[in-house]
């Protein structure tokens, strides 16, 4: 049985003559104190969770940077199906149809998460997190190590890399992308797919950054808070420097053809997940959920026996 979520929106503003061409999701307002002073509180997050057997810890999906719950669907259903667990995917905040926030670090994505799983009844659960996901998953389980019963880090390391280099470029050129009113919606994808090609040159690239170009009262708009990732991407791009370490079951899943984790950052990963396994999917990039999906539900499976 499907339960699904949809968190809370703000009503586009006006959209006046003088507006710019291009609809853009509004930004919800900061959740932290007037002066900055105060600690960003957790957001409603948007989800969808597939029921299971509840004396199995339940399994959780964490997209990436650009990514949505959506992201997982096929592989969530394979994966309730042929374990009888209970699988949740979930946004994160200024994400997929969770709501927009100013605020945006790892440390803000484990509180949005350290609120949410405990309202499901789902802890422990086992955190399956991919790229940004991944860092999401990891910092909570250092942090909140009674919540993950095992952590699951998706081609995504501790240490800052050189394979998600290019992703300011990917936030600069969806945030110049302009279309024109009353162009229909084909015609508007095919454009914004033009303009974001001498950028984004990877047609797969490109195809997965327009699903975040959704219909919104008939107008194109970003879903994503385009506005806070470009704020806060250099955070994004690495991982907050931590002491303690996480003992439980630890699997980090690589792409064979992925320059995201390289050996130099195992020792990093052993300091903070000492009990962690490295295990390479062959023939996969960094999207192995998407390239290789058979084999990413059975090294899962296979880590959970």
């Amino acid at each position: 049985m499907l339960r699904c979520t949809r968190a809370w929106r703000l009503p586009l503003e006006g959209l006046g003559p003088h507006s710019p061409s291009f609809a853009r999701v509004p930004v919800a307002p900061s959740s932290s104190g007037g002066r900055g002073e105060a600690e960003p509180r957790p957001l409603p997050l948007s989800y969808s969770l597939l029921d299971g057997e509840a004396a199995l810890p339940a399994v959780i999906f964490l997209h990436g940077l650009f990514g949505c719950k959506t992201n997982f669907n096929s592989i969530a259903k394979a994966f309730a199906q042929q374990t009888g667990r209970r699988v949740l995917t979930v946004d994160a905040r200024n994400h997929g149809n969770s709501p927009h926030s100013p605020d945006m670090s790892y440390e803000i994505m484990s509180q949005d998460l350290q609120d949410l799983l405990p309202q499901l009844d789902l802890v422990p659960c086992v955190v399956v997190g991919h790229s940004m996901g991944g860092r999401t998953a990891m910092l909570l389980a250092l942090q909140r190590p009674e919540l993950v019963e095992r952590l699951i880090a998706v081609d995504i390391s501790p240490v800052e890399g050189t394979g998600s280099s290019h992703f300011p470029a990917y936030v600069a050129a969806m945030r110049t992308v302009n279309i024109p009113d009353g162009l229909p919606r084909s015609h508007a994808r095919k454009l914004a797919d033009e303009q974001l090609s001498s950028v984004v040159q990877n047609l797969a690239v490109r195809q997965y950054l327009l699903t975040n170009l959704v219909e919104v009262d008939g107008r194109l708009a970003w879903r994503l808070n385009l506005d806070a990732l470009a704020q806060h991407l250099d955070k994004l791009l690495t991982f907050p420097q931590r002491q303690e370490s996480y003992l439980g079951p630890t699997l980090f899943l690589l792409g064979g053809n992925s320059q995201f984790v390289h050996p130099s950052h195992h020792p990093e990963i052993i300091r903070l997940f000492p009990r962690a396994q490295i295990q390479t999917v062959p023939n996969a990039g960094h999207w192995i959920h998407a390239e290789r999906p058979q084999d990413f539900i059975d090294a899962i499976r296979g880590f959970l026996v």
